[in-house]
């Protein structure tokens, strides 16, 4: 019976302490809910003093305030000193640059003018001078001196490439070449000119490695071993280049002159388009200041 007794008082104990928890743990669910409710009203509430806030600042985005800042805002060009001082730069060198290309196309023309008149003046002489040196020295005894400079030998060499050429251009017939020309067609010559002048600046940039070619071999010192073909082929080489381009700038130069003196200007308004279009090419492209100097050497040239 004790027994009974005490397994029955257990069984209470232990029911009213399920009992106990079961409470605990209701009025802790309860406490969350409140808590729960009571931060979901303080987010509805910041949420609303947001909206608030965003019709306050909308209302001040008027037109009249939109009017007054524009008239009254600055530039602030005070914070960019560099970058505005640069582009000024650049405008005062733009200006610069017809009063400098005049002085560059100045200079150019009197380039020219010295190495054309250099040929007709100059060497000449310095040709007579090398060929007295190359009849007198042997008589003085002086065998063992060399007979001729290297710039002497350049001069002989230039002499006889221009009596050569000037005695094969005299066989040319430029009357039949003048009425060849002038008896085609707009598209032919225009054509013909184009070619003309795409042949000239090949003929430009090889020639100049002829010439220097045929210098270098025959000055160059006779102790190294031979590695050329001799003086005399490179010299008939450049008597022919200097023959057919003296042809080309005649071809060219007579076709020039029918377009002028053609009653039909059409020839002549199309050449001159096609220089501004090369003009427009050169134009909008960025060159270094060193691409730059080589055009304008090869402009001269």
């Amino acid at each position: 019976m004790a027994d009974l007794l005490s397994t029955g008082l257990g069984d209470e104990k232990e029911g009213e302490k399920a009992d106990r928890e079961r409470d605990r743990k209701a009025g802790k669910t309860e406490k969350n809910k409140e808590n729960d409710g009571v931060t979901e009203t303080l987010g509805f509430s910041d949420r609303n003093s947001g909206r608030s806030d965003k019709k306050r600042n909308l209302s001040d985005f008027s037109l009249i305030r939109f009017i007054t800042t524009e008239l009254t805002r600055g530039y602030f060009l005070e914070h960019n000193e560099a970058k505005y001082t640069e582009r000024r730069e650049r405008v005062y060198t733009c200006l610069r640059i017809p009063k400098e290309l005049e002085k560059l196309m100045t200079f150019g023309f009197f380039l020219c003018l010295d190495a054309f008149l250099y040929v007709f003046t100059l060497l000449p002489l310095r040709v007579i001078l090398a060929l007295l040196r190359l009849l007198t020295l042997p008589c003085c005894g002086l065998s063992g001196s060399r007979l001729l400079q290297p710039a002497q030998v350049c001069d002989v060499l230039k002499g006889f490439i221009m009596v050569l050429c000037y005695s094969m251009m005299s066989y040319v017939d430029y009357a039949m070449m003048y009425h060849l020309i002038r008896g085609q067609s707009v598209i032919k010559l225009y054509i013909i000119y184009n070619m003309l002048e795409v042949a000239d600046r090949l003929f430009s940039s090889f020639g100049q490695d002829i010439l220097d070619a045929l210098y270098w071999t025959a000055t160059e010192p006779k102790e190294k071993k031979r590695a050329h073909i001799g003086v005399i082929p490179h010299f008939l080489v450049a008597v022919l280049y200097v023959f057919l381009h003296a042809i080309l700038i005649m071809v060219q130069a007579t076709t020039l002159n029918v377009a002028f003196n053609s009653h039909n200007k059409s020839l002549l308004t199309i050449m001159m388009s096609n220089n501004f279009v090369e003009i427009k090419g050169s134009v909008f492209k960025k060159f270094e200041k060193n691409n730059l100097f080589q055009m304008s050497n090869s402009g001269k040239w």
